[in-house]
C-alpha cells in the first residue's frame, strides 16, 4: 500500500487543440506537491493524467497502489488548470467518485476546487484545500493519521485554508499564508514521470525534448482579468542560484534539450535576471529556454535583455493583449502600447524572439481598437502568437463587472472554445473566425520570412520548405475569404451570449501557446 496517490485531472487528450499541438509537460504543481509530502516521510505515487486516455487509468492507479489518500492535486503553474475548464471538472469528479468507492480519502487543491468548493464536496471530495496546498495538506494528513481517517468539525475548523462538509453544508476556514522561503523546497519529484515517454513524444513531434520548470509563484500586477485563486496578489521568487542548480541537476540527470519557466513572471526583482545570467554561467549550463514576462519590464532595464540572452533565453512571451491603449488602461495591465513596441524592438535586437498574448473582446473593445491590434503585430513581427478572448473568472473584478450579464455557461468546455459568455462586443462566432484569420495572416507572413531566408542559401532548403511554401499560398489564397466572412459577422447582430459548437481545427489555428 501507498500511503498517498497523487493526481491531477488535466487530460490533454480532453483538449483537442492542445492534443494535436502535442507539447506535454508533466504537472510541475503536483511534481511539488509529491516531493514536499515525501519529505514528510510519506511514501508517495503519481496519476500523470497528462498523457492518460481516460480516468479509466486513474481506477487502475488506485487498485494498484491502493492508497491510504487519494489526493487530486492540480498543476497550479499551468494556465490551463486556471482556465477551469469543464471537461476537465467533470474528469475530476469522475476521479473522486472512483477514490470514494474505493474508501480513499479524497484531497482536492486547485484553482477550480477553490472557486468552488462546495461543488467538490458535493461530488464526493471529503476535503478541499484552499490556494496554495503544502502546508495545509501536510497539518490535515498529520491530523487524520491521529484521529484515523476522519476529523470532527471543530478539528477541521483549526486547519488554515480547508474546506469540508458540515451538517449545515461546506464551510471554508480562512486563507494561509503563502510559504515566503521557497526555495527550502525540495525539487520537483520528477523520478515519479515517465521521462523517456515525454522524450519520445518531445521528440518524435518537434525534434528536441522540454521540460518544465518554475522561479516564482504568483503575480502582484492587477490586471482585473487574470483570475489568482492560489495566490492572490503575492508574489514569492526562488533565488538565482538555486533555479540555477535545479537546471544544472535536470541537465545532468535527464538531459533536456530545453526549459519552459512557466513562471506568470519571470525575473520581476531588480538584479534577478543579471543574477541569474552569472549563476547558469558559472555552471556551464547550456540549456535554450521559453519565459514569460512584461513589455515594462523589459524596457525599464536594458542590461535585462542581454542578461536574458547570457542566460540561454530562445523566446519571452508577453502579455501585450491589445494594440489599443485605452483597451491596456481599462484592463489595468499597467503597460503602454509604446512599450510592446520597444520591448519587442529591444528582444530582437539582442537575438531573443518574441511572442505576443494577444487579447480580444474585452468591453469596450471595437473593431477599429481590433485593427490596432493587428497592426501591431505586423509591425512588432512577433515570432509567434497566442490569441484569446476575455474569459470572466470568479475573484476577478472583470467578472463582477459583467457577472450580471453571463449565461448558463460561464467556462470554457476546453481551450479552444472561445465562447463570448458575456454580452460582450461582437458574438462567439466572430471572435473564432477572427481566430482563423489572425493566424492565417500571421503564419503566412512568417512562413514568407524563413523562405526569404533561405531563398538564396540552397544547402538549407529541406522538404518541410517546400511544404510550408504550400501552406503559404493556401493560407493567402483563402485569407480574403476569411477577411469577408469576419467583416460580415462583424455586422450581424446578436446578445452575446452564444453557445455554438466548437471551431474547425484547420492549421491555421494550431498551435496556441501555453499562457499562465
Amino acid at each position: 500500500m501507498t500511503d498517498i496517490l497523487f493526481g491531477q485531472s488535466y487530460y490533454l487528450r480532453f483538449d483537442p487543440k492542445l492534443w494535436s499541438a502535442m507539447q506535454p509537460y508533466p504537472p510541475l504543481g503536483t511534481l511539488y506537491a509529491a516531493s514536499f509530502m515525501r519529505e514528510q516521510g510519506y511514501s508517495v505515487a503519481l496519476f500523470d493524467a497528462m498523457l492518460a486516455a481516460s480516468t479509466d487509468e486513474w481506477a487502475q492507479e488506485l487498485d494498484q497502489h491502493r492508497p491510504r489518500y487519494a489526493v487530486i492535486y492540480e498543476d497550479n503553474f499551468n494556465y490551463l488548470s486556471k482556465m477551469c475548464l469543464l471537461n476537465m471538472r467533470e474528469a475530476a469528479f469522475a476521479m473522486i467518485q472512483m477514490a470514494q468507492v474505493r474508501g480513499c480519502t479524497v484531497i482536492v487543491c486547485g484553482s477550480d476546487a477553490t472557486d468552488h468548493a462546495e461543488a467538490y464536496l458535493e461530488a464526493g471530495a471529503d476535503y478541499v484545500l484552499l490556494g496554495e496546498g503544502e502546508e495545509t495538506l501536510a497539518e490535515l494528513l498529520q491530523k487524520l493519521s491521529i484521529d484515523h481517517r476522519q476529523l470532527t468539525i471543530d478539528h477541521c475548523a483549526l486547519i488554515p485554508g480547508l474546506a469540508y462538509r458540515t451538517p449545515e453544508g461546506a464551510r471554508r476556514n480562512g486563507r494561509r499564508p503563502s510559504m515566503q522561503h521557497i526555495d527550502r523546497l525540495p525539487f520537483p519529484a520528477w523520478d515519479l514521470v515517465d521521462v523517456p515517454r515525454y522524450r519520445q513524444i518531445w521528440l518524435e513531434k518537434h525534434g528536441y525534448y522540454s521540460m518544465n520548470m518554475v522561479t516564482t509563484r504568483g503575480c502582484p500586477y492587477h490586471c482585473n482579468w487574470c483570475a489568482k485563486p492560489i495566490w492572490g496578489q503575492r508574489y514569492n521568487s526562488r533565488s538565482p542560484q538555486n533555479v540555477a542548480e535545479e537546471m544544472r541537476w535536470l541537465q545532468e540527470t535527464y538531459q533536456p534539450d530545453h526549459i519552459w519557466f512557466a513562471d506568470d513572471i519571470m525575473g520581476l526583482k531588480p538584479g534577478w535576471w543579471l543574477d541569474f545570467a552569472a549563476e547558469v554561467e558559472a555552471r556551464q549550463i547550456h540549456l535554450p529556454f521559453k519565459c514569460l514576462s512584461r513589455a515594462d519590464l523589459i524596457v525599464r532595464d536594458p542590461a535585462n535583455v542581454h542578461a536574458l540572452r547570457r542566460a540561454g533565453c530562445d523566446i519571452v512571451w508577453l502579455g501585450a493583449e491589445s494594440g489599443a491603449q485605452h483597451i491596456l488602461n481599462a484592463m489595468e495591465k499597467g503597460t503602454t502600447v509604446e512599450q510592446i513596441y520597444e520591448a519587442a524592438r529591444q528582444l530582437h535586437a539582442a537575438g531573443v524572439r518574441v511572442g505576443f498574448f494577444l487579447q480580444f473582446g474585452y468591453p469596450g473593445e471595437t473593431r477599429t481598437d481590433i485593427e490596432k491590434t493587428l497592426q501591431m503585430v505586423r509591425d512588432c513581427r512577433p515570432d509567434d502568437i497566442g490569441m484569446s478572448v476575455s474569459y470572466p473568472l470568479p475573484g476577478t473584478r472583470f467578472h463582477e463587472n459583467v457577472r450580471l450579464q453571463l449565461g448558463d455557461k460561464q467556462n470554457w468546455t476546453d481551450s479552444a472554445d472561445l465562447a463570448m459568455m458575456y454580452q460582450g462586443p461582437f458574438s462567439t462566432e466572430f471572435y473564432r473566425q477572427l481566430h482563423v484569420t489572425l493566424h492565417k495572416e500571421f503564419r503566412s507572413r512568417r512562413g514568407w520570412q524563413e523562405l526569404r531566408r533561405v531563398a538564396g542559401k540552397p544547402g538549407q532548403w529541406r522538404p518541410h520548405h517546400a511544404r510550408e511554401a504550400a501552406a503559404i499560398l493556401y493560407r493567402m489564397g483563402t485569407l480574403p475569404a476569411a477577411r469577408r466572412k469576419l467583416d460580415k459577422l462583424a455586422h450581424a447582430p446578436h446578445n452575446g451570449l452564444t453557445n455554438l459548437p466548437h471551431m474547425s481545427l484547420d492549421e491555421a489555428a494550431l498551435p496556441t501557446p501555453q499562457r499562465d
